[in-house]
């Protein structure tokens, strides 16, 4: 068992390992991919604060005047130095600066460093004449092929006698000794958030499988966020009433941090604002508006979901390492480069192996 176990452990690395450490390398990337990307262009990212930003209707009546499209999705920041991002019809994204409506960058998502980076994480960058991303499953297997990894790698630790003298690093032992160690430590102290993570990832794509594991574990269901009906879908010459809309939610959530701003694209749309309650992991409450009254037409509380719902909402924060400060951040870095390890010493070992054969 234990030797089947063992060829299974190396099979399984050379089949997926050079996906797994892409995955790894991207991962880690993600964590200040944000940051780096700021950075490095400043001129498209940044801007310099002033008293106040223009309204949410001036912005987006500029952008679309300047741009001759219509604004889909704003995405304002609550750093005052960083310009706010909007989606277009065309699928193209702008960079503005929120205190004088100037387009800074206009791109596609996919060709920034942030997009680029996950969509490498995601699907490998591969996405088919109909836009859709068939290689996410490849992915989720190559994840899911990790996890199995790490259970074989704790049962051959586990099963025979003296494994926690077996969980020791001598500094001074020979170069294979010492990795064949950290190789073993690392691998029982890190399998928890390994799997955690890795499993997170998954929940992106599988959603349906993850949910019933999930639950299972928690002994409950997941919330199903609710969906206003359309509206009445009627002729409207003027622009949404944004400003008068938000001024409306707040009043339903007058704590809460506006992340996303969503605009009608067709006639009977809401016109919606995705906000962040106190307690809340993100932003994964809302209120929808009618766009040409400003009147709310509904809302949900995330912060008030039960425990499974939170649990499941927290996954993008926990798979980011974005939730307790820049120390956990950069822990998170370190572990996202953990499988790089396990890859080369894995296959450091079978080449030893495969050499004193000969």
């Amino acid at each position: 068992m234990k030797r089947w176990l063992r060829q299974l452990h190396l099979w399984l690395a050379l089949l997926f390992g050079l996906f797994i450490v892409c995955m790894s390398v991207s991962g880690a990337i993600l964590v200040y991919a944000k940051d780096l990307q700021t950075f490095l262009q400043p001129d498209k990212w940044q801007v310099q604060s002033q008293s106040a930003p223009l309204s949410f209707s001036d912005v987006i009546s500029r952008v679309e005047r300047q741009t001759q499209q219509r604004v889909e999705l704003l995405m304002p920041e609550s750093d005052s130095t960083l310009a706010w991002q909007l989606k277009l019809a065309n699928n193209q994204y702008v960079s503005v600066d929120p205190y004088t409506s100037e387009i800074l960058h206009q791109y596609d998502y996919y060709s920034t460093l942030y997009g680029f980076t996950m969509s490498l994480h995601r699907w490998l960058l591969y996405q088919d004449s109909d836009n859709q991303k068939p290689l996410r499953n490849w992915v989720s297997i190559c994840a899911l092929a990790f996890i199995v990894e790490i259970l074989i790698g704790f049962y051959l630790w586990v099963k025979p006698k003296k494994r926690i003298k077996r969980l020791a690093i001598n500094p001074r032992a020979k170069f294979r000794i010492l990795v064949y160690q950290l190789h073993t430590v690392v691998g029982v102290y890190m399998m928890v958030p390994l799997i955690m993570i890795t499993f997170a990832g998954i929940a992106f794509n599988w959603q349906d499988a993850t949910q019933k594991v999930v639950e299972t574990i928690t002994f409950s269901e997941i919330e199903t966020r609710p969906v206003p009906a359309p509206l009445t879908a009627t002729a409207q010459p003027e622009p949404p009433e944004v400003d008068i809309a938000f001024a409306h939610a707040m009043n339903v959530f007058p704590a809460a941090t506006l992340f996303r701003i969503y605009l009608p694209q067709k006639a009977g749309d809401h016109l919606g604002f995705r906000m962040q309650n106190p307690g809340e992991s993100h932003a994964y409450s809302w209120v929808w508006a009618d766009p040409y009254s400003g009147r709310v037409t509904g809302y949900y509380d995330a912060s008030k979901a039960n425990f499974t719902t939170q649990v499941w909402h927290f996954k993008y924060k926990f798979h980011i390492g974005d939730f307790a400060g820049p120390v956990i951040q950069l822990l998170w870095f370190v572990i996202a480069l953990l499988p790089c390890f396990f890859a080369a010493s894995g296959i450091y070992f079978w080449l030893k192996r495969t050499k004193s054969k000969r």
